[in-house]
């Protein structure tokens, strides 16, 4: 019987969150390998399983299951196939992202979009590009409604340090629903993704405030309050900090993570809460450089370290003020 496993990672904003949501805009966004987990396998009818649920669904509309079933027709749509043509599968999803019911907030939406993808591509030995990945997945979330970046997705189906440069949604939005599904595809949307490999020897470091955060209620939160000032600053301090880690630049790279930190800051106290706050002030008089990561207000911060005993350091301080090191490695 065939049986194919396949997984996908989760992410978090280096520089450009919230800027990222105008179109033009570029994010820093890396890779972070905590894993979901999809099991594939031949079957006499389509069977979905989450664990984030407690029971099974097939392709009767679901509303816990609509990402992993409109993730399906989206592929289906694709190959211009109905579901009946197509051999039946059973899907299961495991991975939660997540710790006794706290959720990590590494990009869970995302991930569980591109993973259903991934899968039925390698069941159905299609060999879908990452890029082609990022559009179809795109495609499903915004045919939901999703009003995202998008840049989540672009950093989980390259499974990468990425510079994502974000598209006009609205307009693909329209063509979605104007268009076949090949001509949305056929077009440009506008965005660059650029896979970024860093020359400077440094530690990356997650910090988990353990305090879920909504990134919707936030983004309405705060979204009034980005300006064109704040658009321009950002994208500027973005690029500088792109090109030092491309060319090994420490100075370029933590002065340029101050300026985007400040300007979050600067939008909004929310984004920095009291966990946040504390996760920033822990690099003080240490080698290190960290701040709030995606749209705050708890979830996950980052630190880069370019000092392995500061590493250790930064933990032991993050430790006592109740932040848990959710995920450490090097750049480069």
């Amino acid at each position: 019987m065939k049986m194919i496993k396949v997984q996908t990672g989760g992410k978090l904003y280096i520089a450009g969150e919230y800027a990222i949501l105008t179109p033009g805009q570029t994010a820093i966004i890396k890779n972070i390998p905590i894993h979901m987990t999809a099991v594939v396998k031949e079957a006499k009818d389509i069977s979905l399983f989450s664990d984030m649920f407690d029971y099974a669904v097939g392709m009767t509309p679901d509303s816990k299951y609509a990402l992993i079933q409109q993730s399906i027709v989206t592929l289906f749509d694709y190959l211009g196939k109905s579901a009946e043509e197509m051999p039946a599968f059973s899907l299961e999803i495991t991975g939660k992202m997540e710790r006794d019911g706290k959720k990590f907030g590494i990009g869970s939406s995302g991930s569980v979009t591109v993973l259903t993808l991934k899968a039925l591509s390698a069941f159905y030995e299609l060999n879908l590009s990452a890029d082609l990945l990022f559009k179809l997945a795109s495609y499903t979330l915004l045919k939901l409604g999703d009003n995202g970046s998008m840049g989540d997705i672009a950093c989980i189906a390259y499974d990468d340090l990425v510079a994502f440069t974000s598209f006009d949604r609205q307009q693909v939005a329209k063509w979605i629903e104007k268009e076949s599904i090949q001509e949305v595809l056929n077009k440009d949307w506008g965005y660059q993704i650029e896979v970024i490999t860093p020359a400077l020897p440094c530690e990356f470091l997650v910090g988990w405030t353990m305090q879920p955060s909504i990134s919707k209620d936030m983004i309405n939160l705060v979204k009034s309050a980005i300006s064109q000032e704040f658009l321009a600053a950002t994208e500027k301090e973005v690029q500088i900090c792109k090109q030092a880690l491309q060319t090994g630049d420490k100075e370029s790279v933590k002065k340029a993570l101050q300026n985007v930190s400040d300007l979050l800051l600067g939008l909004s106290s929310a984004i920095y809460n009291d966990k946040l706050l504390a996760l920033k002030a822990a690099e003080d008089g240490l080698d290190v450089i960290a701040k709030s990561s995606g749209s705050g207000g708890g979830d996950c911060g980052i630190a880069i370290s370019f000092n392995r005993e500061d590493s250790q350091e930064l933990i032991k301080r993050w430790q006592e003020v109740g932040i848990e090191l959710l995920d450490m490695e090097e750049l480069a």
